[in-house]
């Protein structure tokens, strides 16, 4: 598995383990255990998380897990987000669905985030989405103790356009060293937007949600998705792949911005596909027919 460094001391799989649905996948401990371990044996050894995934859950299961294994902590490399709030019975003192990116709730949810896992550190912390009351002194000082205190090594956004990344990082003692953003054969705003163009710039090396598209590269009957799955057939059987996702995930790979696709899917298979697609390389003309398919016209 290639290793993605973003910092001098820190390495990143290429593919990451995203456990957004984590509480759906009916697993207790000993197996997600298990999950966890065959997917460190395949090379993928960065899970990504946030706060409030699995109705602010998904940390804790995560992290009786890891206390069922000494020394598998320091194997992986975790990235959790903070920002976003919503009622619920997990958190009461949540009144509404807003953001919060005050220097008080960063090192709050931080912190939590520590005890959930049951680790003295979070190898990178994420601002979940662009806050529009996001004070960028507050969020500072707030990095800037948790990296003072050892709480949190690095950090970084998701969700933020160029502007946004820009802005934030003008304010840091240590520049942001990630963007976290919808990426995949029906999402090309990134591509088009500016924000991988920044990430070039930059050299900081972006993380794809949904690189999917939540599945509809598969079951989508929009036109689009449609068309979009017609080519990705074509592709598969082109360069011998096992499934269109194989194919999807290595469109993601070419990008000289060095993708790392997050794999939210608690099936060991599926999680193989994606490892299987970092040995795929298109052509560009296959990129770049796949990437028409998406668009709906060809290219000027």
């Amino acid at each position: 598995m290639e290793r993605i460094k973003i910092k001098d001391d820190l390495e990143l799989s290429r593919i990451i383990h995203g456990y957004w649905r984590l509480m759906d996948w009916n697993l207790n401990s000993n197996e997600i255990l298990n999950l966890i371990e065959e997917t460190y044996d395949l090379g993928v050894t960065t899970v990504d998380h946030a706060d409030i995934y699995g109705n602010f859950c998904c940390e804790e299961k995560f992290g009786e897990a890891l206390k069922l294994k000494k020394g598998l902590r320091e194997k992986l490399q975790i990235v959790t987000k903070c920002g976003i709030k919503f009622p619920s019975e997990n958190r009461p003192e949540n009144k509404s669905h807003c953001y919060d990116t005050s220097k008080e709730h960063i090192i709050k949810s931080a912190e939590r985030s520590l005890k959930n896992f049951n680790t003295d550190y979070l190898d990178v912390l994420l601002i979940h989405r662009v806050d529009a009351l996001l004070n960028p002194e507050e969020v500072a000082e707030a990095f800037s103790k948790l990296k003072k205190d050892g709480k949190v090594r690095y950090f970084g956004v998701s969700n933020f356009l160029p502007s946004q990344f820009n802005m934030l990082n003008s304010y840091l003692e240590e520049e942001l060293v990630t963007n976290q953003i919808e990426i995949s054969p029906l999402c090309l705003n990134s591509f088009e937007d500016g924000t991988l163009d920044l990430m070039l710039q930059k050299r900081v090396k972006p993380m794809a949600w949904s690189p999917l598209a939540g599945g509809r590269i598969f079951s989508g009957e929009e036109e689009k998705a449609l068309r979009v799955k017609e080519v990705l057939n074509k592709i598969k059987d082109e360069v011998g792949a096992e499934d269109i996702d194989e194919v999807a995930y290595a469109w993601l790979l070419m990008h000289p911005s060095k993708i790392m696709p997050i794999v939210g899917s608690g099936k060991i298979d599926r999680i193989k596909s994606a490892v299987r697609a970092t040995d795929i390389l298109l052509t560009r003309d296959q990129w770049f027919e796949i990437y028409v398919a998406s668009r709906g016209v060809d290219i000027p």
